[in-house]
């Protein structure tokens, strides 16, 4: 992370907070975000590829966002109801 192991000793002790570069590169050294760093975020946002398709859906047009979150919670409520009778 090029810094030192006094530097992040700091970090962890909470006597020294990182820069936003610092923050971002630990996130990316961790595989994650900075927002899921400070808290910020549910657990599913920690997941780069999973992040990734809910920025995809985002970007589609309504109609289309529609669609696809429709199936998507239906296949969620038959795998939930698969799990419940189980």
């Amino acid at each position: 992370m090029e810094t030192s192991y006094t530097v992040i000793g700091k970090y962890e002790r909470d006597e020294m907070k990182p820069s936003i570069d610092m923050a971002m590169n630990l996130a990316k050294q961790i595989d994650t975000t900075v927002g899921y760093l400070l808290g910020e975020t549910k657990e599913v946002l920690k997941d780069p590829e999973m992040l990734k398709r809910l920025n995809d859906i985002i970007a589609l047009p309504d109609s289309d966002k529609s669609h696809i979150l429709y199936t998507i919670d239906n296949l969620l409520a038959s795998v939930k109801t698969r799990l419940a009778y189980k």
